[in-house]
């Protein structure tokens, strides 16, 4: 499912007006964004929880050199489902 799917499926749950549901979903996605680039986490009871982590520098290989590279250490979202979630999708 993409954004517009979803905006289409809930506009049809709630009978409200596409428009005014993508306003919503874009809000949505934009704090979410929003909190995760200050460094906090976003936690969503039954649904699961957003937060950034740091991932480690690490070695790798050019694809087209063949040669060794260093990858160096970023920070990247990640996500964890909640219970409610896990049960439902099982």
């Amino acid at each position: 499912m993409n954004k517009k799917e979803l905006v289409d499926k809930v506009s049809k749950k709630a009978g409200l007006k596409k428009k005014d549901v993508k306003k919503v979903v874009d809000m949505v996605f934009d704090t979410v964004t929003d909190a995760l680039a200050k460094g906090e986490k976003v936690q969503l009871v039954g649904f699961g929880s957003f937060e950034v982590r740091k991932a480690a520098q690490r070695k790798g290989v050019n694809p087209q050199t063949k040669k060794p590279i260093t990858i160096p250490s970023r920070k990247v979202p990640k996500f964890k489902p909640g219970k409610a979630l896990k049960e439902k999708v099982k």
